[in-house]
Protein backbone atom coordinates (compact mmCIF):
# COMPACT_ATOMS: atom_id res chain seq x y z
CA UNK A 1 0.00 0.00 0.00
CA UNK A 2 0.97 3.32 -0.93
CA UNK A 3 -0.01 6.90 -0.18
CA UNK A 4 -0.72 8.93 2.61
CA UNK A 5 -3.76 9.56 5.15
CA UNK A 6 -4.88 12.64 6.79
CA UNK A 7 -6.72 10.62 9.63
CA UNK A 8 -10.23 11.66 11.50
CA UNK A 9 -10.21 13.39 14.98
CA UNK A 10 -10.07 10.71 17.84
CA UNK A 11 -7.19 8.28 16.02
CA UNK A 12 -4.02 9.35 17.25
CA UNK A 13 -5.02 11.59 14.26
CA UNK A 14 -3.08 13.38 11.29
CA UNK A 15 -5.29 16.17 9.53
CA UNK A 16 -3.56 17.46 6.43
CA UNK A 17 -5.00 18.52 2.96
CA UNK A 18 -4.88 14.93 1.35
CA UNK A 19 -2.68 12.43 0.19
CA UNK A 20 0.89 13.26 -0.13
CA UNK A 21 0.69 16.61 0.89
CA UNK A 22 1.76 18.52 4.08
CA UNK A 23 0.47 17.79 7.45
CA UNK A 24 -0.60 20.66 8.71
CA UNK A 25 -1.52 19.75 12.29
CA UNK A 26 -0.50 16.75 14.76
CA UNK A 27 -3.37 15.96 17.88
CA UNK A 28 -3.06 13.06 20.33
CA UNK A 29 -6.40 12.46 21.22
CA UNK A 30 -8.18 9.18 22.21
CA UNK A 31 -11.02 7.24 20.80
CA UNK A 32 -13.98 8.24 23.16
CA UNK A 33 -13.30 12.18 22.40
CA UNK A 34 -15.14 11.46 19.25
CA UNK A 35 -18.22 11.67 21.85
CA UNK A 36 -17.34 15.39 22.94
CA UNK A 37 -17.07 16.29 19.04
CA UNK A 38 -20.66 14.97 18.83
CA UNK A 39 -21.93 17.07 21.62
CA UNK A 40 -19.74 20.10 20.67
CA UNK A 41 -21.39 19.81 17.75
CA UNK A 42 -24.91 19.90 19.03
CA UNK A 43 -24.00 23.20 21.19
CA UNK A 44 -24.56 24.88 17.17
CA UNK A 45 -27.35 22.56 16.26
CA UNK A 46 -25.94 19.66 14.62
CA UNK A 47 -26.54 16.45 15.09
CA UNK A 48 -25.58 13.33 14.12
CA UNK A 49 -26.53 12.49 10.28
CA UNK A 50 -26.28 8.71 11.70
CA UNK A 51 -27.50 6.14 14.07
CA UNK A 52 -25.26 5.68 17.09
CA UNK A 53 -25.87 2.08 17.54
CA UNK A 54 -25.84 -1.33 15.78
CA UNK A 55 -29.28 -1.31 15.63
CA UNK A 56 -30.11 1.93 13.93
CA UNK A 57 -26.98 0.95 11.78
CA UNK A 58 -29.06 -2.00 10.63
CA UNK A 59 -32.74 -0.89 10.12
CA UNK A 60 -30.92 2.64 8.08
CA UNK A 61 -28.79 -0.22 5.74
CA UNK A 62 -32.15 -2.49 5.18
CA UNK A 63 -34.18 0.48 3.84
CA UNK A 64 -30.86 1.84 1.64
CA UNK A 65 -30.19 -2.07 0.33
CA UNK A 66 -32.18 -3.69 -2.41
CA UNK A 67 -33.73 -6.92 -0.81
CA UNK A 68 -31.32 -9.44 -2.21
CA UNK A 69 -28.28 -7.55 -0.84
CA UNK A 70 -29.83 -7.07 2.26
CA UNK A 71 -30.43 -10.48 2.94
CA UNK A 72 -27.28 -11.66 1.97
CA UNK A 73 -25.96 -9.85 4.47
CA UNK A 74 -27.68 -9.47 7.39
CA UNK A 75 -28.60 -13.22 6.60
CA UNK A 76 -27.07 -16.72 8.07
CA UNK A 77 -27.67 -20.23 8.14
CA UNK A 78 -30.85 -21.99 8.87
CA UNK A 79 -32.94 -20.34 11.62
CA UNK A 80 -29.89 -18.50 12.55
CA UNK A 81 -29.39 -19.61 16.31
CA UNK A 82 -26.03 -19.68 15.44
CA UNK A 83 -26.21 -15.97 14.50
CA UNK A 84 -27.99 -15.39 17.28
CA UNK A 85 -25.58 -17.35 19.80
CA UNK A 86 -22.92 -14.87 18.77
CA UNK A 87 -24.40 -11.90 19.75
CA UNK A 88 -25.80 -13.40 23.13
CA UNK A 89 -22.29 -15.44 24.27
CA UNK A 90 -21.13 -11.61 24.94
CA UNK A 91 -24.21 -11.64 27.72
CA UNK A 92 -22.86 -14.01 29.72
CA UNK A 93 -19.28 -12.33 30.51
CA UNK A 94 -19.07 -9.40 32.54
CA UNK A 95 -16.42 -6.63 33.03
CA UNK A 96 -15.37 -6.04 36.47
CA UNK A 97 -14.77 -2.20 37.07
CA UNK A 98 -11.76 -1.14 38.89
CA UNK A 99 -12.01 2.52 40.81
CA UNK A 100 -8.85 5.31 41.53
CA UNK A 101 -6.80 3.81 38.78
CA UNK A 102 -6.39 7.23 36.75
CA UNK A 103 -7.00 5.80 33.76
CA UNK A 104 -7.50 9.64 32.01
CA UNK A 105 -5.26 8.08 29.00
CA UNK A 106 -5.92 4.64 27.50
CA UNK A 107 -3.02 2.91 25.34
CA UNK A 108 -5.42 0.60 23.05
CA UNK A 109 -2.54 -0.29 20.73
CA UNK A 110 -1.96 -3.63 19.76
CA UNK A 111 1.09 -5.37 18.02
CA UNK A 112 0.22 -7.79 15.54
CA UNK A 113 2.87 -9.21 13.04
CA UNK A 114 5.96 -6.90 13.46
CA UNK A 115 3.10 -3.99 13.07
CA UNK A 116 1.91 -1.52 15.78
CA UNK A 117 -1.83 -0.93 15.12
CA UNK A 118 -3.75 2.12 17.31
CA UNK A 119 -6.54 -0.50 18.61
CA UNK A 120 -7.26 -4.09 18.53
CA UNK A 121 -10.07 -3.21 15.81
CA UNK A 122 -10.22 -4.78 12.44
CA UNK A 123 -12.75 -4.82 9.14
CA UNK A 124 -13.68 -8.37 9.36
CA UNK A 125 -14.08 -9.66 5.38
CA UNK A 126 -16.94 -9.18 3.23
CA UNK A 127 -17.53 -10.72 0.49
CA UNK A 128 -20.50 -8.38 -0.91
CA UNK A 129 -18.97 -5.04 0.49
CA UNK A 130 -18.89 -4.07 -3.42
CA UNK A 131 -22.71 -4.32 -3.58
CA UNK A 132 -23.06 -2.62 -0.29
CA UNK A 133 -21.99 1.11 -1.46
CA UNK A 134 -24.48 3.06 -3.27
CA UNK A 135 -22.00 3.18 -6.65
CA UNK A 136 -20.85 -0.54 -6.78
CA UNK A 137 -17.59 0.42 -5.21
CA UNK A 138 -17.81 -0.57 -1.37
CA UNK A 139 -14.48 -2.46 -1.19
CA UNK A 140 -12.56 1.03 -2.49
CA UNK A 141 -14.70 3.03 -0.04
CA UNK A 142 -14.01 0.56 2.68
CA UNK A 143 -10.25 0.60 2.13
CA UNK A 144 -10.63 4.72 2.30
CA UNK A 145 -12.27 4.18 5.98
CA UNK A 146 -9.61 2.15 6.78
CA UNK A 147 -7.61 4.68 5.57
CA UNK A 148 -9.01 7.40 7.80
CA UNK A 149 -9.35 5.48 11.13
CA UNK A 150 -6.30 3.38 10.96
CA UNK A 151 -8.48 0.22 11.15
CA UNK A 152 -7.30 -2.46 9.17
CA UNK A 153 -8.93 -4.14 6.66
CA UNK A 154 -9.13 -7.84 5.42
CA UNK A 155 -9.75 -7.63 2.15
CA UNK A 156 -11.70 -10.61 0.57
CA UNK A 157 -10.69 -12.32 -2.63
CA UNK A 158 -15.05 -11.25 -3.61
CA UNK A 159 -14.48 -8.02 -4.60
CA UNK A 160 -16.01 -5.93 -6.50
CA UNK A 161 -12.81 -4.19 -7.15
CA UNK A 162 -8.89 -6.13 -8.12
CA UNK A 163 -7.34 -6.30 -4.86
CA UNK A 164 -4.56 -3.76 -6.39
CA UNK A 165 -7.20 -1.18 -6.58
CA UNK A 166 -8.08 -2.19 -2.89
CA UNK A 167 -4.73 -1.90 -1.81
CA UNK A 168 -3.89 2.06 -2.96
CA UNK A 169 -6.48 3.48 -1.27
CA UNK A 170 -5.84 2.09 2.63
CA UNK A 171 -2.69 4.24 2.12
CA UNK A 172 -0.46 3.98 5.11
CA UNK A 173 -2.73 1.55 7.22
CA UNK A 174 -2.21 -1.95 7.16
CA UNK A 175 -4.46 -4.27 5.30
CA UNK A 176 -4.63 -8.21 4.71
CA UNK A 177 -5.89 -10.60 2.17
CA UNK A 178 -8.50 -13.15 2.74
CA UNK A 179 -7.59 -15.92 0.44
CA UNK A 180 -10.67 -18.51 -0.94
CA UNK A 181 -8.56 -21.29 -1.70
CA UNK A 182 -9.31 -22.40 -5.56
CA UNK A 183 -9.14 -25.80 -6.41
CA UNK A 184 -6.69 -24.54 -9.34
CA UNK A 185 -3.47 -24.46 -7.83
CA UNK A 186 -1.96 -22.07 -9.85
CA UNK A 187 -4.54 -19.20 -9.22
CA UNK A 188 -4.21 -19.60 -5.79
CA UNK A 189 -0.10 -19.29 -5.98
CA UNK A 190 -1.59 -16.25 -8.35
CA UNK A 191 -3.75 -14.52 -6.10
CA UNK A 192 -1.29 -14.88 -3.55
CA UNK A 193 1.36 -13.74 -5.23
CA UNK A 194 -0.58 -10.67 -6.31
CA UNK A 195 -1.43 -9.91 -2.38
CA UNK A 196 2.06 -9.72 -1.67
CA UNK A 197 2.82 -7.03 -4.59
CA UNK A 198 0.26 -5.15 -3.64
CA UNK A 199 1.35 -4.67 -0.06
CA UNK A 200 -1.14 -6.89 1.98
CA UNK A 201 0.47 -7.61 5.46
CA UNK A 202 -0.92 -10.79 5.96
CA UNK A 203 -2.75 -14.09 3.95
CA UNK A 204 -6.19 -15.24 6.03
CA UNK A 205 -7.58 -18.47 4.37
CA UNK A 206 -10.59 -18.75 5.23
CA UNK A 207 -11.51 -22.84 5.82
CA UNK A 208 -15.32 -22.86 6.29
CA UNK A 209 -16.55 -22.14 2.98
CA UNK A 210 -15.85 -23.93 0.59
CA UNK A 211 -18.99 -25.07 0.14
CA UNK A 212 -21.95 -22.17 0.80
CA UNK A 213 -24.40 -23.15 3.92
CA UNK A 214 -27.95 -23.43 4.27
CA UNK A 215 -29.11 -19.99 3.88
CA UNK A 216 -33.00 -19.63 3.89
CA UNK A 217 -33.10 -16.14 3.04
CA UNK A 218 -31.29 -16.08 0.11
CA UNK A 219 -32.40 -19.18 -1.22
CA UNK A 220 -35.60 -17.81 -0.87
CA UNK A 221 -34.86 -15.51 -3.66
CA UNK A 222 -32.58 -17.44 -5.71
CA UNK A 223 -30.00 -15.38 -5.30
CA UNK A 224 -26.15 -15.84 -4.84
CA UNK A 225 -24.62 -12.60 -6.23
CA UNK A 226 -21.11 -14.16 -7.32
CA UNK A 227 -23.43 -16.66 -9.49
CA UNK A 228 -24.89 -13.06 -11.00
CA UNK A 229 -21.51 -12.43 -11.48
CA UNK A 230 -21.17 -9.75 -8.85
CA UNK A 231 -17.89 -9.86 -6.44
CA UNK A 232 -15.19 -11.37 -9.39
CA UNK A 233 -13.21 -9.06 -10.04
CA UNK A 234 -10.15 -10.26 -8.45
CA UNK A 235 -10.76 -13.24 -10.89
CA UNK A 236 -11.62 -11.42 -13.70
CA UNK A 237 -8.13 -9.47 -13.14
CA UNK A 238 -5.95 -12.97 -12.65
CA UNK A 239 -3.88 -13.54 -15.49
CA UNK A 240 -4.75 -17.63 -14.63
CA UNK A 241 -7.90 -17.20 -14.46
CA UNK A 242 -8.23 -15.40 -17.88
CA UNK A 243 -5.75 -17.70 -19.61
CA UNK A 244 -8.73 -20.51 -18.73
CA UNK A 245 -11.25 -18.59 -20.62
CA UNK A 246 -11.62 -18.54 -24.40
CA UNK A 247 -12.94 -15.19 -24.53
CA UNK A 248 -12.68 -11.87 -23.09
CA UNK A 249 -14.79 -11.32 -19.54
CA UNK A 250 -16.90 -9.18 -21.31
CA UNK A 251 -17.31 -10.58 -24.65
CA UNK A 252 -18.71 -13.81 -22.32
CA UNK A 253 -19.96 -12.89 -18.66
CA UNK A 254 -21.56 -16.67 -18.69
CA UNK A 255 -17.79 -18.42 -18.95
CA UNK A 256 -16.53 -16.29 -16.32
CA UNK A 257 -19.43 -17.50 -14.11
CA UNK A 258 -18.66 -20.99 -15.13
CA UNK A 259 -15.64 -21.13 -14.67
CA UNK A 260 -16.02 -19.10 -10.87
CA UNK A 261 -18.23 -22.01 -9.84
CA UNK A 262 -16.14 -25.03 -10.64
CA UNK A 263 -13.17 -23.72 -9.31
CA UNK A 264 -14.16 -21.87 -5.83
CA UNK A 265 -14.26 -24.72 -3.49
CA UNK A 266 -11.61 -26.38 -2.25
CA UNK A 267 -11.92 -28.70 0.47
CA UNK A 268 -8.79 -28.28 2.18
CA UNK A 269 -6.99 -30.74 4.32
CA UNK A 270 -3.94 -30.51 6.54
CA UNK A 271 -2.31 -32.21 3.96
CA UNK A 272 -2.50 -29.38 2.19
CA UNK A 273 -1.47 -26.26 4.72
CA UNK A 274 2.57 -27.34 3.52
CA UNK A 275 1.53 -26.14 0.11
CA UNK A 276 -0.15 -22.77 1.47
CA UNK A 277 2.72 -22.20 4.20
CA UNK A 278 5.09 -22.81 0.67
CA UNK A 279 2.93 -19.71 -1.30
CA UNK A 280 4.30 -16.89 0.74
CA UNK A 281 6.69 -15.29 3.33
CA UNK A 282 3.88 -13.45 4.80
CA UNK A 283 2.59 -14.09 7.83
CA UNK A 284 -0.39 -16.88 7.23
CA UNK A 285 -3.50 -16.93 9.01
CA UNK A 286 -6.47 -19.81 8.94
CA UNK A 287 -9.60 -18.66 9.61
CA UNK A 288 -12.44 -20.63 10.91
CA UNK A 289 -10.73 -22.38 13.67
CA UNK A 290 -12.91 -22.61 16.79
CA UNK A 291 -11.76 -26.22 18.15
CA UNK A 292 -8.54 -26.46 20.47
CA UNK A 293 -7.28 -29.41 18.59
CA UNK A 294 -7.45 -27.77 15.08
CA UNK A 295 -5.61 -24.70 16.54
CA UNK A 296 -2.72 -26.45 17.91
CA UNK A 297 -2.30 -28.83 14.53
CA UNK A 298 -2.37 -25.44 12.97
CA UNK A 299 0.29 -24.10 14.97
CA UNK A 300 2.52 -26.90 14.91
CA UNK A 301 2.17 -26.92 11.12
CA UNK A 302 3.71 -23.17 11.25
CA UNK A 303 0.98 -21.16 10.61
CA UNK A 304 1.41 -17.57 11.87
CA UNK A 305 -1.54 -16.81 13.31
CA UNK A 306 -5.30 -18.50 14.28
CA UNK A 307 -8.35 -16.42 13.36
CA UNK A 308 -11.49 -17.70 15.88
CA UNK A 309 -15.02 -17.53 13.68
CA UNK A 310 -17.75 -18.89 12.69
CA UNK A 311 -18.18 -16.72 9.81
CA UNK A 312 -20.83 -14.42 11.73
CA UNK A 313 -23.44 -17.44 11.88
CA UNK A 314 -23.54 -17.64 8.13
CA UNK A 315 -22.29 -20.65 7.18
CA UNK A 316 -23.08 -23.51 9.41
CA UNK A 317 -26.48 -23.57 12.06
CA UNK A 318 -26.47 -25.08 15.42
CA UNK A 319 -22.67 -24.54 16.14
CA UNK A 320 -21.15 -23.06 19.19
CA UNK A 321 -20.71 -19.39 19.82
CA UNK A 322 -17.61 -17.74 18.47
CA UNK A 323 -16.59 -16.54 21.78
CA UNK A 324 -17.87 -19.51 24.01
CA UNK A 325 -14.61 -21.16 21.43
CA UNK A 326 -12.26 -18.35 21.97
CA UNK A 327 -10.38 -19.16 25.81
CA UNK A 328 -10.06 -22.38 24.66
CA UNK A 329 -8.45 -21.87 20.99
CA UNK A 330 -6.17 -19.11 22.90
CA UNK A 331 -5.04 -21.54 25.17
CA UNK A 332 -4.36 -23.91 22.38
CA UNK A 333 -2.70 -21.47 20.61
CA UNK A 334 0.34 -20.91 23.00
CA UNK A 335 1.54 -17.58 22.28
CA UNK A 336 0.40 -17.42 18.87
CA UNK A 337 -1.79 -14.56 17.75
CA UNK A 338 -5.38 -15.26 17.98
CA UNK A 339 -7.76 -13.17 15.93
CA UNK A 340 -11.74 -13.19 16.44
CA UNK A 341 -14.80 -12.63 14.83
CA UNK A 342 -18.71 -12.91 15.12
CA UNK A 343 -21.32 -11.67 16.60
CA UNK A 344 -19.20 -8.52 18.14
CA UNK A 345 -22.16 -5.79 17.89
CA UNK A 346 -20.32 -2.98 20.15
CA UNK A 347 -17.09 -1.47 21.74
CA UNK A 348 -18.22 -3.22 24.73
CA UNK A 349 -17.72 -6.55 22.91
CA UNK A 350 -14.28 -5.53 21.83
CA UNK A 351 -13.01 -5.09 25.09
CA UNK A 352 -14.73 -8.59 26.36
CA UNK A 353 -13.15 -10.29 23.03
CA UNK A 354 -9.62 -9.04 24.30
CA UNK A 355 -10.27 -9.88 27.82
CA UNK A 356 -10.89 -12.96 26.97
CA UNK A 357 -7.42 -13.67 24.91
CA UNK A 358 -8.37 -11.95 21.27
CA UNK A 359 -5.14 -10.56 20.11
CA UNK A 360 -7.17 -8.34 18.02
CA UNK A 361 -11.19 -8.30 16.97
CA UNK A 362 -12.76 -8.02 13.47
CA UNK A 363 -16.70 -6.71 12.80
CA UNK A 364 -17.86 -7.49 9.88
CA UNK A 365 -21.98 -6.49 9.25
CA UNK A 366 -21.44 -3.22 11.41
CA UNK A 367 -18.95 -1.62 8.84
CA UNK A 368 -20.82 -3.29 6.24
CA UNK A 369 -24.29 -0.96 7.55
CA UNK A 370 -22.04 1.84 7.23
CA UNK A 371 -21.05 1.25 3.86
CA UNK A 372 -24.87 1.06 3.25
CA UNK A 373 -25.57 4.37 5.23
CA UNK A 374 -23.43 6.64 2.70
CA UNK A 375 -20.05 4.83 1.71
CA UNK A 376 -16.93 5.57 3.37
CA UNK A 377 -18.44 8.53 5.50
CA UNK A 378 -20.94 5.67 6.99
CA UNK A 379 -18.24 3.27 7.52
CA UNK A 380 -16.02 5.85 9.09
CA UNK A 381 -18.96 6.84 11.79
CA UNK A 382 -19.46 2.86 12.88
CA UNK A 383 -15.89 2.46 12.83
CA UNK A 384 -15.56 5.67 14.96
CA UNK A 385 -18.40 4.76 17.05
CA UNK A 386 -17.39 1.31 18.17
CA UNK A 387 -13.86 2.94 19.17
CA UNK A 388 -15.21 5.38 21.27
CA UNK A 389 -17.76 2.75 23.14
CA UNK A 390 -14.05 0.60 23.46
CA UNK A 391 -12.49 3.42 24.90
CA UNK A 392 -14.74 4.94 26.94
CA UNK A 393 -15.57 1.38 28.52
CA UNK A 394 -12.18 1.19 29.56
CA UNK A 395 -11.53 4.90 30.77
CA UNK A 396 -14.67 4.51 33.54
CA UNK A 397 -13.86 0.84 34.33
CA UNK A 398 -10.67 2.05 35.16
CA UNK A 399 -8.42 -0.19 32.48
CA UNK A 400 -5.84 2.24 31.59
CA UNK A 401 -4.12 -0.47 28.88
CA UNK A 402 -5.20 -3.56 26.96
CA UNK A 403 -3.48 -5.62 29.22
CA UNK A 404 -5.29 -4.87 32.72
CA UNK A 405 -8.60 -6.57 30.74
CA UNK A 406 -7.78 -10.55 31.62
CA UNK A 407 -8.33 -10.18 34.89
CA UNK A 408 -11.21 -7.97 35.20
CA UNK A 409 -13.73 -10.52 33.34
CA UNK A 410 -16.18 -12.58 35.25
CA UNK A 411 -18.65 -15.42 33.84
CA UNK A 412 -22.21 -14.16 34.54
CA UNK A 413 -24.07 -17.23 35.85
Amino acid sequence: MTGGSDRVPGHGIRRGEGPGRKVIAVMRQQFGDYQSEIYFNGLFGVVPKYPMAFDGWEKAAQAALPPSVWSYVAGGAGDEHTQRANVRAFERWALVPRMLVGAADRDLSVGLFGLTLPSPLLMSPVGVLGLCAQDGHGDLAAARAAALTGVPMIASTLSNDPLEDVAKELGDTPGFFQLYTPTDRELAASLVRRAEAAGFKGIVVTLDTWVTGWRPRDLSTSNFPQLRGHCLANYTSDPVFLAALEKAPQEDPGAVVSLFSRIFGNPLTWDDLSWLRSLTTLPLLLKGICHPEDARRARDAGVDGIYCSNHGGRQANGGLAALDALPGVVEAADGLPVLFDSGVRGGADIVKAVALGATAVGVGRPYAYGLALSGTEGAVHVLRSLLAEADLTMAVDGYPALADLPANIRPVH
